[in-house]
Parts: C-alpha cells; structure tokens; sequence
C-alpha cells in the first residue's frame, strides 16, 4: 500500500515547530505515524502544499502529518475500510464524547458535514477519486476521573473526569493536545485498555499473577506491567507501579514514586522525585523532591528541585528553577482559554 503524506506547515505555539517535529509519548510524531503503519505501508510520497498529487492506481493511505494515531484506531479503519472496497474518509460523530470533550476544541483541522465531522485521513482502493464515504469509528470513550475533591471545590459541572477513548485520532493544532495526547489519549487510554483486557481474558490474568508470584512483587510492579530497558539502575527502595515504560540508561535513586508514566532514554530521576501519569523525555534530568502530575517534559531539559508541574507541557532543552508550582487549578473565575489552530484565543473546555 502507497502512503501519502500531507504536509501541515503551520508552527505550533508556544513550539515553533510543526506538530510532526514534536514528541508525543516521547516519539516524534512523524516517525510514531511511521512505525503504527508500517504492516501496511512499502513505500511512501511526501507531498507539499500546491505539490500535485500521484495519479497512480492501486491501495493508498493518505493523511496529514498533524495526526496522532493509535495501532487501535488504524487497525479498525483499515479493516473496515479494505472491507467496504470503496474510497472512505476518517469522521467522528459530533456526539462522540470523548472527540466532542477533547478533540474538537481549539482545533482547526476537521471538517463539518452534518452531524460529523471528517479528519484528514483517507483509504482509497484503487488510487484518488472524488467520491468518498465518511468512515465513523467509535472510539469506544469510557469515562474516567483523575481527581475526587471537596464538594466546596468541585464546580457546577460536577466530578472531575475524562472521556477516555480506547481508539484514538487527534489532530495536533495546539498544544493543549500535546496534553490531550500524552495524558488522556495516552497514558489514560493504556490504563483502560490494560483494564479491559484484565477483565475480559483470564489467560492474561493468570499471567499476571503467575509473573508477580514469580517474581516476589506486587502485581502493579512485575516486569510485565513495569518494562525496564537496558543499563538501568533503579534503587531497591524506589516504589514504580505500571503500566509504566522505562527506557534505556536510566538512573532511578531512593524514595522515588512513579505511577504510570512513560519515561525515556538516559533520564536521571533523584531521590524523593514524584512521577505520576507524567510523560518524561529523553536526557531528563529531575533533580530531588521536583514532581510531575499529568506533565509532558520533552527531551534535554531539567526541572529544579522542590519543583511542582501539574498538567504542565515543557517544550525541550527547557529549565524549570527550583521552588517553582504550576498548579492545575483554575484560581480565576472565568473558563480557561488557550490559543487554538488558527492562532486566537479560544475555550479549551476544561475546568
């Protein structure tokens, strides 16, 4: 199959680089959309705005390099797709909550028709044609909450939750979805799907407990939830539950606490650091008692000691000072806005 690849030109801000440069779960986005397609794909065109596109027939896959798949997603547009044979085009349901909750706010990149809207990724059988069916997955959205506060606290709209999808798309167009990515379609959607297959195959649990018996651990910390790469050297006092992916050449020291995170290559996490559903890039440095809640911190930066990041996105080669706190708490009473695809402030549809 042939894969056409859009070129989406516009800088993200505050970045100054295009989504496709940027990591997502620590892995620039471009070669993540590479690797999820490559048992489909041989040979590939990069096409950019005003390029003609290739009049050849035969399979194709085309989408726009500010997309942010999953195996999941791709998966199941493929199958369904190659099994209609007819040219579709990617579309979500206006109703789907986890594409109307996330998705769809401070975007630019999906088109109206109706009660859908339809994303810049296309399958066609037999080479380009006009006509072309939306194809709507589900994204199978189960709702999760991240905190259980004071009712004093809570507002208006009730508990603290997302709607966490099992299947995922995302179009990249601000960096408010670099958050939605990593964290709720990421590392939340890795949890679900973990819990879904604990529940539904007993083979997999018999696995799991078999592995922790084995191995003399809790089963949140066997070596099949908790990946461990090479040349690493964790603290026998340090507390790391799964899912949690750890890289290559990683330093962990004592008393430090992580819960399901993706950590990268060469990080150095210190003593008493805090590490919960937190995105840690390449080359890392945390320094002691520095704590990540729901943060993205890309590659080659540092976050000073005493630091406290919530719900945080740190471009790379960034330094964060000692004693900073950057709350997830919205203190003034007004929605939160941020800066959306088109460059204008807009509602970001969190509390």
């Amino acid at each position: 199959m042939l894969k056409v690849i859009l070129n989406a030109p516009n800088p993200l801000t505050p970045f100054n680089e295009p989504a496709r440069d940027l990591r997502i779960q620590n892995t620039p986005l471009w070669l993540h959309q590479r690797n999820v397609l490559a048992p489909y794909t041989k040979s590939e065109v990069e096409l950019q705005p005003g390029q003609r596109f290739p009049q050849q027939r035969g399979e194709m896959i085309v989408y726009r390099d500010n997309l942010f798949f999953d195996k999941e997603y791709i998966d199941t547009f493929i199958a369904l797709a190659t099994s209609r044979k007819r040219a579709c085009r990617a579309a979500f349901s206006a109703e789907d909550p986890a594409f109307k909750e996330h998705a769809l706010p401070l975007s630019s990149s999906y088109t109206p028709a109706g009660q859908l809207f339809l994303a810049d990724l296309w399958y066609y059988p037999n080479g380009p044609v006009a006509d072309v069916e939306p194809l709507v997955i589900d994204l199978q959205a189960k709702e999760m909450g991240y905190y259980h506060v004071p009712t004093y606290m809570a507002d208006q709209s009730g508990d603290l939750t997302f709607q966490v999808p099992l299947r995922t798309l995302l179009a990249i167009d601000s960096w408010v979805h670099i958050f939605i990515a990593d964290v709720v379609f990421g590392l939340f959607s890795r949890g679900a799907r973990f819990e879904k297959r604990l529940n539904e195959d007993l083979a997999f649990k018999l696995k799991l407990l078999g592995k922790a018996l084995y191995e003399g651990k809790q089963v949140l910390e066997c070596s099949e939830l908790v990946k461990v790469g090479r040349n690493c050297v964790i603290d026998p006092s340090a507390t790391i539950h799964g899912p949690t992916t750890i890289g290559d050449s990683v330093t962990i020291n004592a008393g430090a606490v992580i819960e399901n995170c993706i950590i990268g290559n060469n990080v150095n996490v210190s003593q008493d650091v805090q590490l919960m559903l937190s995105v840690v890039g390449d080359g890392t440095f945390l320094p002691f008692r520095a704590a990540l809640f729901m943060t993205t911190i890309m590659d080659n930066s540092m976050v000073a000691q005493n630091t406290c990041l919530q719900m945080c996105v740190v471009g790379r080669n960034t330094f964060v000072g000692a004693g900073s706190t950057f709350t997830d708490y919205n203190l003034i009473p007004a929605p939160i806005r941020a800066l959306d695809g088109n460059g204008k402030l807009n509602f970001s549809n969190r509390p």
